[in-house]
């Protein structure tokens, strides 16, 4: 509808419609007015009609351009959006522990016990400005949908003399607020995330101020206007082992013939190479559970004001099962769990079976943050696999999409047993170590063929059953062990050049020998790509293979694949005090890396 001329009239007619808009919040009740007159066929004013307006402003804001400040007047807040040029505010999983003497992760306090508290927490601000009357007449209420309140709590900031208070007013079992004495000015509230993203929790969560006219006192009110906020609830991230680790933690076993003082001595001296802090837990914390890399999964979560690491706990529970709710979760260090019901749970809930890669990128689709990798049965048998809850958990993060492999050939059935990746400064920033039988009778052939058949492995270990390579080359059972695991790796190495878009120069052949046990593969001898990443260092398990001229023809053979790639090569003795015990150096350590520079929202899933 265009503006008419002063002297032009409009014709009346049932389809007109005028619409009005005051761009300017009133100072007084009915301080706009607009003029309608009605005229007849001869141009006389028959009669007048008088509009009187009141313009109010009531705006719900927060960081609709994740820059970490609060703006006013965005468009389009009721959407949220991907990408470097999406919007949309975020969210946290209030999981960390910032109140002393609290029992478990404060979101589960229904209060604020410490300030702290409030940096986990996402800004959200109500403006309203207009005559205070127009406010004494209406009300302002704040309500969140029946479906997401059970993930949200809102805390009401409210200023009084001493200091603030901050007034539970939304969450579970609340699902509106009515403001008191609402006048021109802002209302702040902090709003924490109770929930990950899950199977039916998609991780978006809005908010609504509406303002309401109420006839009488107890009627439930009409709504006028409506603004609408949404968050996306922070999803848990993984850090590859291109990411710069930040510590390592490892269990101390002092007690029995399988101590692991040998082990800690030559990782103490990795860690000093490495430059990165070493936390030993006592026999005591971890109840002389060695697999720290199985109890649990660092990751972290991140807003743009915040990011804190986040400790995800596996169902796993053998004796480090308190640990990390216990030792770990505190200030600004989250936690998070899955139980499956029931407690039906196998080895492959271990979190030696959960990797994540490097970003990479697959026909033109992006992953800057890399894919999670789960070590599964093969899909169309029916075997061990992790169990759902935690794969349900872990494909809602959304950013990180997973890709299951093959691992149930395993008697323990992890990933870690057959793959790793480590840094590399060309190509896509990394290498893809596989085991390969293949590569390793190739080498003992070349050995056999240079004079060295008679040379043995494990030399020097007490008790070990010595072999020479004449005697492994011969062993037809053992020949037949390999090609079986070299099938089941190849069929890997197929899934993972597809599914990270990686081609044969990415990839290489860390050699290594398995050996059935029943139907299900073991290493014969410690196994090298189960090996600690940090920056350029490696702690790779010492094989103790045939020594040709003095060296490890193994060890020898491993330098000579990954130092030229700037990779510095440290070889650890786990053998008594892991190896035997059905694992190695990466099973027996855990690390926290740094966060990606990389913000999780600029992803597109």
């Amino acid at each position: 509808m265009t503006k008419p001329m002063i002297n032009s009239r409009w014709p009346l007619d049932p389809d007109i419609e005028v619409v009005v808009t005051v761009d300017v919040t009133s100072r007084t009740v009915n301080d706009n007015k607009v003029k309608i007159s009605y005229y007849g066929r001869e141009g006389n004013e028959l009669s007048v009609a008088w509009l009187y307006l009141t313009c109010v402003d009531v705006s719900l804001d927060v960081d609709l351009s994740r820059n970490g400040r609060v703006k006013s007047k965005g468009k389009d807040k009721a959407k949220w959006t991907w990408g470097p040029n999406g919007q949309g505010a975020v969210l946290l999983v209030n999981c960390d522990r910032d109140s002393p003497g609290a029992g478990g992760t404060d979101s589960g306090q229904v209060d604020i016990r410490t300030t702290a508290d409030l940096q986990d927490m996402s800004v959200m601000l109500l403006r309203t400005q207009g005559p205070s009357a127009i406010f004494a007449d209406y009300q302002v209420v704040l309500h969140v949908p029946e479906s997401d309140a059970d993930k949200v709590r809102v805390f009401h900031a409210i200023r009084s003399d001493s200091r603030p208070h901050y007034k539970p007013v939304l969450g579970p079992n609340k699902l509106s607020y009515v403001l008191d004495h609402v006048g021109s000015g802002e209302n702040t509230f902090y709003v924490e995330g109770l929930a990950f993203p899950d199977v039916g929790f998609s991780g978006l969560v809005s908010f609504s101020a509406s303002l309401l006219e109420v006839p009488h006192k107890n009627s439930p009110g009409t709504p006028i206007f409506t603004d609408t906020v949404v968050f996306r609830v922070a999803p848990w991230i993984m850090t590859p082992n291109t990411q710069q680790p930040m510590e390592v933690f490892v269990c101390s076993i002092q007690w029995g013939s399988d101590s692991n003082e040998v082990f800690l001595e030559g990782l103490q001296l990795l860690l000093k190479k490495a430059n990165c802090k070493l936390t030993i837990c006592s026999e005591v914390e971890t109840r002389s559970d060695r697999w720290i890399q199985d109890e649990l999964e660092f990751g972290y979560v991140e807003a743009p004001h915040k990011t804190f690491p986040v400790v995800f706990d596996s169902p796993r529970n053998r004796g480090l099962k308190d640990f990390a709710f216990k030792k770990i979760l505190g200030p600004d260090f989250g936690y998070v769990t899955r139980e499956p019901p029931g407690r039906n749970i196998s080895s492959l809930d271990s979190f030696g079976n959960l990797d994540v890669s490097p970003p990479v990128t697959v026909r033109g689709k992006e992953y800057p943050l890399g894919r999670i990798l789960i070590g599964s049965s093969l899909p169309w048998a029916s075997g061990r696999r992790m169990s759902k809850a935690v794969r349900d958990f872990l494909y809602a993060q959304k950013v990180q999409a997973p890709v299951e492999i093959y691992s149930e050939w395993l008697t323990v059935g992890h990933v870690d047993e057959f793959l790793t990746f480590v840094p590399a400064y060309d190509r896509k920033g990394f290498r893809l170590l596989l085991a390969s039988p293949t590569a390793c009778y190739k080498l003992f052939k070349e050995k056999q063929t240079q004079g060295h058949g008679e040379a043995t492995q494990l030399v020097g270990l007490k008790g070990t059953e010595r072999r020479s390579i004449d005697e492994i080359l011969a062993d037809e059972s053992l020949k037949n062990d390999n090609k079986h695991v070299q099938r089941c790796i190849d069929w890997n190495r197929n899934l993972l050049k597809q599914e990270l878009g990686l081609s044969e120069q990415d990839i290489i052949d860390i050699p290594q020998l398995f050996i059935l046990k029943g139907s299900r593969a073991d290493a014969l001898f410690p196994d090298m790509v189960n090996m600690l990443v940090l920056g350029r260092h490696l702690g790779i398990p010492k094989p103790f293979g045939p020594l040709v001229g003095g060296q490890c023809c193994l060890e020898e053979r491993v330098r000579a694949l990954l130092e030229p790639l700037g990779l510095i090569c440290t070889f650890i003795d786990d053998y008594f005090s892991y190896h035997v015990l059905s694992g190695d150096v990466h099973c027996g350590t855990n690390v926290r890396r740094k966060p990606f520079a990389f913000k999780w929202w600029h992803v597109v899933p």
